[in-house]
């Protein structure tokens, strides 16, 4: 056997090691997929396009809300229930996270785990809640709950959350939790308005909780 022919065997002998190192990495979550999870107040559940008009009015049209996330204010239902169908399209996956929060029967928000790395066993959780429900704890409640639920039953070991320097009140939610700041990313996000955004990353460990 040549040098090539070696080097191409060991190169082969690599690849598939890596690749079942990295299939054990990955069966260590146990992805559930959105479950209906219920809090003293609140119960979170899966969204349907039904619940378009409602998302809507409550908070997918208000410019304040949507102030710091990456999609502009809804202009029309249609735009809001557009937006559902590719959600509800998601729910087939097992490692799809997003929960409608419903509170005294009333739709008033969401949180999800948008953004995945599975060999890391970490995520980071976006929530978005309909302005007149501000400043009740609804936000942290859900929160708590949704950080139960991937660490204790999904299995990650981490757990993040980023929000923009010009909108403390997102890190006193997180920080309500359990999070910790870690530090600020410099002009690391685009806003809904074309600006661009520092954001103070903040973590949760498994760990923390101990």
């Amino acid at each position: 056997m040549n040098s090539s022919g070696a080097e191409e065997n060991l190169y082969r002998l690599f690849a598939y090691i890596t690749h079942q190192q990295q299939r054990r990495i990955q069966k260590m979550l146990t992805h559930k997929g959105t479950k209906e999870l219920t809090t003293k107040r609140l119960k979170l559940r899966r969204f349907t396009v039904d619940d378009a008009q409602d998302m809507f009015n409550n908070w997918a049209s208000d410019a304040e809300v949507t102030k710091f996330v990456s999609w502009p204010p809804h202009s029309t239902p249609d735009l809001t229930r557009e937006l559902l169908g590719k959600w509800v399209e998601e729910y087939e996956k097992s490692d799809y996270y997003s929960w409608a929060i419903e509170y005294n029967g009333r739709l008033i928000g969401s949180i999800g785990a948008p953004s995945i790395t599975e060999r890391d066993e970490r995520t980071e959780i976006g929530y978005c809640i309909a302005r007149d429900c501000w400043n009740k704890g609804i936000t942290t409640e859900a929160l708590e709950a949704v950080c139960n639920y991937l660490f204790d039953e999904v299995g990650f070991n981490r757990l993040e959350i980023r929000h923009a320097t010009e909108n403390p009140a997102s890190g006193k939610v997180a920080q309500k939790c359990g999070f910790i700041p870690e530090g600020i990313m410099r002009e690391s996000f685009r806003s809904s308005r074309g600006v661009f955004c520092d954001l103070v990353m903040l973590g949760r460990l498994k760990s923390d909780r101990n």
